[in-house]
């Protein structure tokens, strides 16, 4: 894979997220697009990430009308309905009831109190930089803050009775979907106080409240299926026929890797 170069690549609609939003794909030039990105990087794979047959069927299937390969990278958790899944799944209701409670954990929106915004960097870097992994995004609160700004992101958090941000989730919503690519929650609270559970809960209840479909992205799949999560693979389509034989055979035999040995093992474990 090395010397094949499979990080020469760039990303087209990179929101620099875990999981992309797409726009409809009829108000997009696909061709002009993939022609523009063959032009500017003649040396590069062209990837689109985060697509899923459930909100991109038409993404997929044009981008494989053109040659894209479509490459598995994880399993998903798509809720849709999701006033319908509170009276069927007792977890989720809990949940939601929990968002009632008058202990001081209440979830509100953020908008425009930049030492908020810096609490919200150091909760993200609590969990995904200190408790998981140092090669997760490093997300700084002018980022943060820059997107919010520009009504790309909707940060929410949970505040203790003191006042002080215990928990926060971002969301990024494109026509009818929501993601929540930003988490972060206070990691040396006790388990009991449920900050990730109330952070789950306030992306699903705005997506009930505003009647949109919500990508929970991977992770914790037990926790997402107890509360009607529908898993989902989420495949990139990679373009390679403008690259040398051998740099193409280095992903085909990657996307060969991830279909008869990662999709078994993912399905079988329910990841």
């Amino acid at each position: 894979m090395k010397r094949a170069e499979i990080d020469r690549a760039v990303a087209i609609n990179n929101w620099l997220v875990s999981t992309n939003c797409y726009p409809r794909l009829r108000d997009v030039d696909i061709d002009q697009a993939i022609d523009e990105a063959k032009s500017r990087w003649p040396d590069h794979a062209i990837w689109f990430r985060s697509l899923n047959a459930a909100h991109h069927a038409d993404w997929l299937h044009a981008l494989a009308d053109r040659g894209g390969m479509l490459l598995p990278s994880r399993q998903v958790y798509l809720f849709e309905n999701i006033a319908e899944l509170v009276r069927q799944h007792t977890d989720l209701k809990r949940d939601i009831s929990l968002l009632r409670r008058k202990d001081g954990f209440v979830c509100e929106r953020i908008l425009d109190n930049e030492t908020d915004f810096v609490r919200a960097e150091e909760l993200y870097d609590d969990l995904y930089i200190q408790k998981y992994s140092r090669l997760n995004p490093q997300y700084r609160h002018p980022l943060i803050m820059a997107w919010s700004k520009a009504g790309l992101l909707q940060l929410f958090g949970l505040r203790d009775t003191a006042g002080i941000l215990q928990g926060v989730v971002g969301l990024f919503a494109f026509g009818n979907l929501i993601t929540s690519p930003i988490v972060g929650y206070n990691t040396h609270l006790p388990q009991k106080v449920g900050l990730y559970r109330r952070l789950a809960a306030c992306v699903l209840r705005e997506g009930a409240t505003h009647g949109r479909l919500v990508n929970l992205s991977a992770g914790v799949a037990h926790f997402k299926r107890q509360r009607g999560g529908r898993p989902a693979l989420e495949y990139s389509a990679v373009l390679v026929d403008h690259l040398p034989p051998h740099r193409r055979r280095a992903i085909q035999a990657l996307g060969f890797l991830t279909r008869n040995i990662g999709i078994p093992i993912m399905r079988k474990f329910k990841l």
